[in-house]
Formats: structure tokens, sequence, C-alpha cells
């Protein structure tokens, strides 16, 4: 399944996120993945830390290796940020009235999420944490051999 039909199916399960031209971001993502790399989930929100800036969408993708946030700019060029496991600190969730956020810490930003369905919290964070834990424990491992 591509990325864009992931995106889409997360955005029919969650349809109160906010989130536009999903097909344009997920075509940004789709370049940067790497042949070696396997996609485990994918969802799109907005990019921001305020849930009133709505024009922001990215679509996140979440692989066997690392994150990845992509934005295609609406006229041209494009927004990528990829977050590798070294990189990676950890997760916080806020949940509002109407939406919540997931906050990513890095070691150079914090990576704002917003407007996404309350419900779809859940699993999201179980996603990005089981992910990014794994490839943790196993940089570890590979270190101490």
């Amino acid at each position: 399944m591509s990325i864009y039909e992931q995106a889409l199916n997360f955005k029919r399960k969650y349809p109160k996120t906010i989130a536009w031209r999903i097909k344009a971001h997920s075509r940004v993502a789709q370049m940067h993945i790497n042949p070696d790399e396997t996609v485990k989930y994918v969802f799109a929100c907005q990019k921001n830390a305020h849930s009133y800036e709505i024009f922001r969408t990215f679509v996140i993708v979440v692989t066997d290796k690392r994150i990845i946030v992509a934005q295609k700019r609406l006229l041209f060029g494009y927004l990528f940020i990829s977050i590798t496991p070294d990189m990676y600190n950890d997760l916080t969730i806020m949940m509002g009235i109407l939406w919540g956020k997931i906050c990513i810490d890095t070691i150079k930003e914090v990576v704002m999420l917003s407007n996404i369905q309350k419900e779809a919290l859940d699993e999201i964070e179980t996603n990005i944490t089981q992910t990014m834990m794994a490839l943790k424990l196993n940089d570890k491992r590979e270190v101490n051999v």
C-alpha cells in the first residue's frame, strides 16, 4: 500500500483531523523513502503550535528506520524532516476539547503536530513509541557487541 493510500485511510478513519493536499505531501515523503526502508505507519496533520493555524499540513511516515515529516509547498519546493532514533528524545501527547497535539522532542528541535482527532492520539503514540524504542534498543545492542 502506498504512502498516499495509508494517509487517506488514516483521514477516513479519523475525519475530524485537519489535513489538506495529502496526495502532494505523500509524493514528497515517497521520494525520500530509501530502498531498504519499510513504511510502518502513516498519518496526516498540521505542523504548528496552535490549533487555529490550519494551513501547514504535513504527512508523517514512520518507517523501520526513522520518522519522516514531509510537506509539498503550495507554489514550489517542499519541506522534509528526518528524525532518526539517535535524534529522538521523547513524545508528549496533549488532548484538548476538539483536537489533540503531539510533540516529538528531538535533540535539535520540538516538532509540534496538531489538529489531530482525539481518538487517533493513542494509535499514533503507540506506533511512534514502539518503533523508536525498538530502534534505540537495536542501536544500543550494536554498540555493545
